[in-house]
């Protein structure tokens, strides 16, 4: 059911439906995307590469696998994104959130989303823009300059999936990758109105080398971006499951899709904790209005909510600097060393002042200072496990702020102060990085929209491993929330 005359707004679920029962081809379907991203993506910036030609290959290919009769999966036919960060195509350019210095370097490998998502039968069709090495919470760099939000064009589209969220709410695909590690799928699917879902930690692999462990500080994840629960899932489903190179990796089977099937009755009796502020974050009271009166509305599915004041053992100002300092590691900075690009000493001009910083500050920190660090995360962990003592579920914010304005340098932030109080405008008006020290499943669900019509976002987050519990509740305020006719202002946005 379209908004406009063509499938722009149709959903995965429905587009993979159409071609196994040959109602559409995968031909047809590629070229109608590929179309609409040339119409329409400069006015996003979404797409910072394209690969139409190997795409239509794909769509012949797959074409060809339905009039012979071959087993489908359960994506075939249908078009996604890789972002442009730690995500890898073979011969395709991996910027690595756009840096000047690497905009030639070519990838040689599959991420997982990749080989994932083409073994299910779908079609990628480029890379989305991203942020320097993912280092804020907003999608711009000096290279391709930022991306612009779809419910607005003069804001940014949050980080550092920015590129995926805001392609994804304008219809130019219905599937995009996002990674996350400090709330890099839920951010822009909060400023976009889109769902972004983080698995629990080992649900889908993160396949790093030369150093397997790299994903765990803090944790670091692959997910997807849909603008349904129901097409977050079936994207979940095809990315969740044991891969050996992964040391962390569950062999479990998760029922994603089954968990969107009754999702009001599987809330019924359920104990629900609504933070307002994840008891540190100073939050924008249009952010506020908007979170709380979606959180009431899981008390018409039968929940019971409450809302709880949480206490952390540490302030925002300096768990977002532990942030900065977890994220901003030199093992990357390293590996390109080794392959003969200095980036610190020959391309510093190519890295934003802040990133640099922290690298340098990482090269001088000592064994006692990172233990240190670790110690603090763990008392964020202890907080947030202190709430699913006595709740099944917990609520808050995905973000305390509004989209941002875009920069002109290639270097928007987010804000330095929301209420009065100062945050760090890289991460700390995200309230999306404690589940990342955590592991804990979490996704973003459109909240409703604050005033200037610009999308809010509420954060649902789990117990650890239940990823069901997560999606049914998401897709329970979808159905008491619906939110898929705000994307018609963005398909009525004038190029």
């Amino acid at each position: 059911m379209p908004l406009d005359d063509d499938m722009a707004y149709e959903s995965a679920t429905n587009l993979a439906a159409a071609v196994r029962g040959r109602e559409v081809s995968p031909v047809e379907i590629v070229d109608h995307f590929l179309d609409r991203i040339e119409q329409r993506n400069p006015s996003l910036n979404a797409f910072v590469f394209l690969a139409a030609d190997e795409a239509r290959e794909a769509a012949t290919r797959a074409e060809k696998a339905v009039t012979d009769g071959e087993a489908l999966g359960p994506l075939h036919g249908v078009p996604t994104a890789l972002k442009d960060l730690f995500d890898f195509h073979p011969g395709w350019p991996s910027t690595f959130g756009g840096i000047p210095a690497l905009r030639g370097n070519i990838a040689e490998h599959h991420c997982t989303y990749a080989e994932r998502m083409k073994a299910a039968g779908a079609i990628v069709l480029g890379k989305t823009n991203s942020p320097v090495m993912g280092f804020r919470g907003t999608c711009d760099n000096p290279l391709f300059g930022p991306t612009r939000n779809p419910f607005d064009t003069d804001r940014n589209s949050g980080g550092s999936s920015g590129g995926s969220a805001a392609a994804v709410a304008d219809g130019l695909l219905p599937l995009a990758e996002g990674t996350d590690g400090g709330g890099s799928i839920r951010i822009p699917a909060s400023w976009c109105g889109v769902v972004g879902y983080k698995a629990s930690f080992g649900r889908v692999p993160f396949v790093s080398r030369p150093n397997a462990f790299t994903g765990v500080s803090p944790f670091l994840f692959e997910g997807v971006l849909g603008r349904s629960v129901a097409d977050v899932a079936l994207g979940a489903s095809v990315l969740t499951g044991y891969d050996p190179r992964d040391p962390f990796a569950l062999d479990e089977t998760v029922d994603y899709v089954g968990a969107c099937a009754t999702p009001e009755r599987s809330l019924a009796g359920k104990r629900i904790a609504y933070s307002p502020d994840f008891g540190m974050y100073p939050v924008d009271p249009k952010v506020a209005a908007v979170t709380a009166q979606a959180a009431a509305a899981f008390r018409d599915a039968g929940a019971v909510v409450d809302e709880i004041a949480m206490t952390m053992p540490y302030g925002q100002q300096e768990l977002a600097e532990l942030w900065c300092r977890m994220m901003a590691g030199v093992e990357v900075i390293e590996l390109f060393k080794a392959q003969g690009i200095d980036l610190l000493t020959d391309h510093a001009d190519d890295l934003p002042a802040e990133y640099r910083s922290y690298v340098e500050a990482n090269y001088r920190a000592s064994a006692v200072e990172v233990l240190r660090d670790q110690q603090m995360r763990t008392g964020v962990y202890d907080a947030i496990q202190g709430v699913f003592g006595n709740y099944d579920l917990l609520l808050t914010p995905t973000l305390a702020c509004l989209p941002v304005p875009n920069a002109d340098d290639g270097n928007t932030a987010g804000p330095t102060h929301i209420n009065g109080v100062e945050v760090n405008p890289l991460i700390g008006w995200c309230m999306t990085y404690p589940i990342n020290y955590s592991g804990h499943p979490a996704v973003s669900v459109p909240a409703g929209m604050a005033e200037g019509d610009l999308p809010v976002g509420l954060q649902i987050i789990g117990r650890r491993y239940d990823d069901p519990g997560v999606i049914a509740a998401a897709a329970a305020l979808e159905q008491l929330r619906p939110w898929r006719h705000t994307y018609a202002r963005c398909a009525a946005r004038t190029l």
